[in-house]
């Protein structure tokens, strides 16, 4: 397993796997085009990716300009290997050291991702106006979390 910083070369291979997923699906998925991975990734924020044998079975893109984990997807075949944790982390890491005080995400609720993002300290903080479930992570909570760890 390989995690590194994700490129323009990886979107490909991301996009692959964004489709691949059997929950939070995309409803329309002309609205992710190769053009939104690069602005994230050249413009907004970082992303990071795991491969596995070349191939891209994970990854992970912060939007710093919004303070907002703009995407965290695993192949399916690839799940419950830590490999989800491991980009997680890298990306909050990254976000919380770029000087971000509080980051926010959602996701659709009674999906795994939810549970994810609960176990990993996450805060339920409402539903968004799609009916996802907002979840916001501190800084500081996060520093409490990895300091138990």
């Amino acid at each position: 397993m390989l995690f590194r910083k994700a490129t323009i070369a990886d979107i490909p291979g991301m996009s692959w796997v964004r489709m691949a997923v059997k929950e939070n699906i995309l409803s329309n998925p002309a609205l992710v085009t190769p053009e939104s991975y690069r602005e994230m990734l050249e413009e907004k924020g970082a992303g990071w990716v795991c491969e596995i044998e070349g191939a891209i079975v994970g990854f992970a893109i912060v939007d710093l300009s919004d303070a907002n984990i703009w995407a965290l997807f695993m192949d399916p075949n690839h799940e419950k290997k830590g490999i989800g944790k491991k980009l997680h982390n890298l990306m909050l890491n990254y976000s919380f050291e770029q000087g971000i005080g509080k980051l926010w995400l959602s996701t659709s609720p009674g999906t795994r991702a939810e549970t994810f993002y609960c176990k990993a300290g996450w805060q339920p903080k409402g539903l968004t106006r799609r009916g996802e479930i907002r979840f916001e992570m501190e800084h500081e909570t996060y520093k409490a979390i990895v300091a138990t760890c």
